[in-house]
């Protein structure tokens, strides 16, 4: 293998990845694979974990599906355990599971709230904290959030959205400042709108569509896989040196 394909290369890597079972989560597990790393999948669908897991094996990688519900304390902690017992050791965490309750501030109930930021803030700190002795251990690690351009500027409708995904910035840096003297390398990808079955739920409508379409200067929306290529690279040795950085990933959303 030629020295710069080495350098964006997980050959040999263990990661685990949330919400794995479909859109951006499904896509990274399978371009994680692609590069050589063998993959734990955490999410709640079962049959969308089996075919991850079969797109997983078909480019000759192992795979572990655990169902888990982010949204309490247990599971989360639970499930990165079993991920530690299977393979004694996770290489590259990315935490990708996120949810979306959009309603005006002044009409979103706390239940909402407290699942948002149970979802998109809590569990990423506890699949850290659960993993992270690990990677001290060995001195290497990389941790992948996977936030938003929401988590950077604010969205009409999406209060515990966009308050949850900053959190998760200024958590990735905080982890960034505690754990880059252990060579763990911590960062957050922000994406504008992908077009997971989520993203075209909340975006589909054209009305709605277009006016955000209108500030993005590439004029589309994403894809998921272009999303796992960035966090590919994050996870591969040529970006060694980047840590506690949120890389935009948003057509230019963020520059104007």
């Amino acid at each position: 293998m030629q020295a710069y394909l080495k350098r964006f290369s997980v050959t040999g890597k263990k990661a685990l990845v949330t919400g794995g079972s479909k859109g951006i989560g499904a896509a990274i597990a399978v371009v994680l694979a692609q590069a050589g790393a063998d993959v734990v999948i955490v999410g709640r669908d079962q049959a969308g974990l089996a075919e991850v897991a079969q797109q997983v094996e078909a480019v000759g990688r192992r795979c572990v599906a655990l169902e888990a519900d982010l949204a309490t304390v247990d599971q989360p902690r639970r499930a990165a355990e079993a991920a530690l017992q299977a393979w004694g050791g996770i290489d590259i965490l990315v935490n990708n599971a996120g949810i979306a309750r959009i309603d005006a501030l002044d009409t979103l109930s706390v239940e909402a709230w407290d699942e948002t930021q149970a979802v998109n803030l809590r569990a990423p700190f506890i699949f850290a904290q659960t993993l992270i002795p690990h990677m001290i251990k060995q001195r290497s690690g990389k941790i992948i959030n996977v936030s938003s351009q929401a988590g950077v500027i604010a969205l009409d409708g999406h209060a515990a959205y966009c308050a949850s995904k900053g959190g998760l910035n200024m958590l990735t840096k905080v982890m960034a400042a505690e754990w880059s003297q252990y060579n763990i390398q911590c960062n957050a990808v922000a994406p504008t709108v992908i077009l997971t079955p989520m993203g075209i739920q909340i975006w589909g409508d054209p009305t709605k569509s277009e006016p955000m379409l209108a500030k993005i200067p590439l004029r589309r929306f994403g894809q998921p896989v272009e999303v796992a290529d960035l966090v590919l690279f994050l996870a591969a040795p040529a970006s060694d040196l980047i840590t506690g950085e949120v890389i935009s990933i948003d057509g230019g959303y963020t520059a104007l």
